[in-house]
């Protein structure tokens, strides 16, 4: 069986920390523990947890010394975390399943945001009401297998045929592809940043929830670390988790100031707007409260049921143990 592109990188990556010794968390001046994250994009809304544990003294409190880098390709951060280059990685739950289905030795240790973000996205006074509508429509997306399987799992739970539904290449080109009408829906789309931005220039979106359609309500974004290096140092992870913990009670508590220390962040090639990030945390609040549970509580049952999922639809083809792809510290 051929490796996966991201198995033989990973392995690469792997034999290079060998050989020039591994990069990961080693001691600050002044005692203090380095500990690095990779984003799972450019600084936005959903990191300020984040650079308000920073801002606040939540990390040093901790004796923590954190370091916040940003991906240049949306798949370094699993191969990174994965070889070492970096103790800790924000991903999305699927795609942790799928990669330790591949051999790749990362765990998720904290539950993000807990609910999809991605949403199959119409445009408001579209004709399509439900997945069962999208029979003969076109469905842009970024070529992403994951998308290919909600649009699936989706348009099969509501009945329809699809056999019938085509997914158009778009690349990252989301936005035009339905503001100018090449797509009649779009499936790859965050309801917390593409769709708020649609609607700022105009365009109303109606948006449908794949947890609504046959696919689990899958944690849309974790925080994963490498087998590894969570089995050497787990009390420096307990700590980092604690630490996010009051940085999103604060956020939660405090939304404009936690915005306002978010923004102080944002990256000089991707700016981001203010109106625009107001929006998205008002949405992805919710979202990541885990109610009687601490920040970060990962559900034993949700990980089960995507997992069994993701062998339902060939996402994954070997076995994969669901209990194994996740830590609660």
């Amino acid at each position: 069986m051929k490796k996966s592109l991201l198995t033989i990188m990973v392995c690469l990556l792997l034999l290079l920390v060998s050989a020039c010794g591994k990069g990961g968390a080693d001691k600050a001046s002044g005692g203090q523990q380095k500990v690095s994250i990779m984003l799972d994009w450019y600084p936005n809304a959903v990191h300020s947890f984040l650079y308000a544990a920073i801002e606040k003294g939540y990390f040093k409190e901790q004796g923590l010394d954190v370091d916040i880098q940003m991906p240049a390709d949306t798949n370094d951060p699993l191969r990174l975390v994965a070889a070492g280059k970096v103790d800790l990685a924000i991903s999305y739950q699927p795609e942790v399943l799928v990669a330790r289905s591949e051999n790749i030795p990362v765990q998720s240790i904290a539950a993000i945001v807990r609910h999809p973000l991605n949403q199959l996205m119409v445009a408001a006074d579209s004709p399509i009401r439900s997945p069962k509508d999208l029979a003969g429509k076109t469905i842009g997306y970024p070529t992403i297998p994951l998308d290919e399987a909600i649009i699936q799992t989706m348009v099969k739970s509501d009945g329809g045929d699809t056999q019938n539904v085509k997914m158009v290449d778009v690349g990252w080109d989301l936005i035009p592809a339905i503001a100018t009408k090449k797509t009649d829906a779009l499936m790859g789309g965050f309801i917390n940043h593409e769709k708020l931005l649609l609607e700022k220039e105009g365009y109303p979106i109606r948006t449908l929830n794949p947890k609504d359609y046959g696919v689990p309500d899958y944690y849309e974004l974790v925080l994963v670390g490498s087998e590894k290096g969570l089995k050497e140092k787990p009390e420096v992870f307990k700590k980092f988790i604690a630490a996010t913990s009051k940085g999103q009670t604060y956020v939660a508590d405090h939304p404009e100031e936690g915005l306002s220390i978010l923004l102080k962040h944002e990256d000089k090639t991707s700016p981001l707007e203010t109106d625009i990030e107001r929006k998205s945390l008002e949405i992805l609040l919710p979202l990541m409260d885990a109610k009687e549970k601490p920040f970060g509580y990962q559900d034993p049952e949700t990980w089960e049921k995507v997992t069994k999922w993701l062998k339902t639809t060939k996402m994954i083809k070997k076995e994969v143990n669901a209990e194994d792809a996740f830590i609660n510290f």
